[in-house]
């Protein structure tokens, strides 16, 4: 499969070496790591009116170095007469000719030259003329192994995150938590499995303020219980890669709340602050395999859901146990009335407000026992309900000595 797909890329190459061969001009196909090319007839001087083409393939992860060991043609304005020439990928990289270097003739001289990838043709030509006698040339070409970790500026081609070279190739790999992907170069991450049920959090893309994974699908869920709304708040360094033209063809963001779906959102602007109306949302995150953009981080809060009955806002009511006075808060929110400790007991947490969901510890002072429905309690936990009520009463703190009494 490796010989296949090799012989694939060479295909290509050959068939343009091939359009560009003057017709006549003899082919010389070479494929050894190493060998010599030498004009016609060499070391005796060579023919008028001769074309040859070398034409010199190696594996992939070689350049081709060549090098001349004796260089003698017929000097010329610009090389109009007789010439060596080197080429690769249809770019010219060198036209010699002459005995020695002048203002329009360049000799190859000590000077290597080097193919950009794994092939390169050398093509000689001759005109119809020879008044003297030009020995032509000799030179050497050689398979060398390419540091593509070192040489390598092709960004489709680099690794994300570590290079190792060997001889004939290298290959890449990633840091501690991610994954290479595919196309054995690109490092990406796992980014599905993330499940926030906190009442307010962060998340970002990942390794934000750093540029954000390539190659990667990103899924993180928000979830809550029923009774809070969820408010999303974009920060404003907000950077995913776009196109002026399309609407976030490359990297997005977008989310799901429930049955509405905001965006998707690129560019360098903050989509700012989302109000979900819902308990539950989903982040969804794609980048695709290129870019280096910084990515984005938002915060998200929750709050209870309106309550439905005006005329219970903003009343008052009395403990049927300790006649002890709760307000409950205006706001329209699921807030709980704010509960008075019991006589000789003690509430925790003491906040000026407290919503859907939230715990009161009740204990009592030394010498005195929590006393619910005939029961003694060392301490006994209320909840704030989505309606915005307690779950229970606060109870009674009752003395130890006297209790026993009885």
């Amino acid at each position: 499969m490796a010989a296949t797909s090799a012989m694939m890329g060479v295909i290509p190459f050959l068939l343009d070496l091939l359009s560009m061969v003057p017709a006549g001009a003899q082919v010389i196909s070479l494929s050894d790591m190493y060998g010599t090319i030498n004009s016609p007839n060499f070391p005796e001087p060579y023919p008028k009116e001769s074309e040859v083409r070398w034409n010199i393939s190696v594996p992939d992860g070689f350049q081709i170095r060549l090098y001349f060991l004796h260089f003698d043609l017929e000097p010329s304005y610009l090389c109009e007469y007789d010439y060596v020439k080197v080429e690769a990928n249809g770019e010219e990289l060198a036209v010699f000719c002459g005995r020695e270097d002048s203002d329009t003739e360049q000799v190859p001289g000590e000077q290597v030259i080097s193919s950009p990838r794994s092939s390169f043709s050398v093509s000689f030509r001759s005109d119809f003329s020879n008044e003297e006698r030009f020995l032509g040339f000799e030179s050497h070409y050689s398979a060398v192994d390419v540091d593509e970790c070192r040489d390598r500026n092709d960004e489709d081609l680099a690794c994300d995150h570590f290079c190792h070279n060997y001889i004939g190739g290298y290959y890449c790999s990633c840091r501690y938590g991610y994954l290479l992907h595919s196309d054995n170069r690109t490092c990406r991450v796992e980014c599905s499995d993330n499940v926030f049920t906190e009442r307010s959090g962060v998340l970002s893309s990942s390794d934000f303020p750093n540029p954000y994974p390539k190659s990667s699908d990103c899924l993180y869920h928000i979830k809550l219980e029923d009774g809070f709304l969820l408010s999303l708040e974009f920060d404003d360094t907000f950077d995913i890669e776009d196109h002026p033209d399309v609407t976030c063809p490359y990297d997005y963001v977008k989310i799901q709340a429930g049955e509405k779906e905001y965006g998707p959102f690129c560019g360098g602007r903050s989509p700012g602050r989302i109000q979900t109306g819902s308990n539950k949302v989903q982040v969804f995150f794609h980048s695709d395999n290129s870019g280096e953009n910084i990515g984005w981080r938002l915060s998200y809060t929750s709050s209870g859901p309106e309550l439905g009955s005006p005329a219970i806002r903003g009343t008052f009511y009395r403990s049927s146990l300790d006649g002890a006075l709760c307000v409950f808060s205006n706001s329209g929110k699921s807030q709980c009335p704010v509960p008075v400790k019991p006589l000789y007991g003690q509430l925790d947490p003491v906040q000026i407000q407290y919503s859907f969901k939230d715990h009161v510890l009740v204990s009592c002072d030394p010498g005195y026992r929590l006393i619910r429905d005939g029961e003694e309690l060392e301490h006994f936990q209320i909840e704030c309900q989505k309606d915005g009520s307690w779950n229970s009463f606060v109870p009674l703190c009752e003395k130890i000595e006297s209790r026993r009494s009885r």
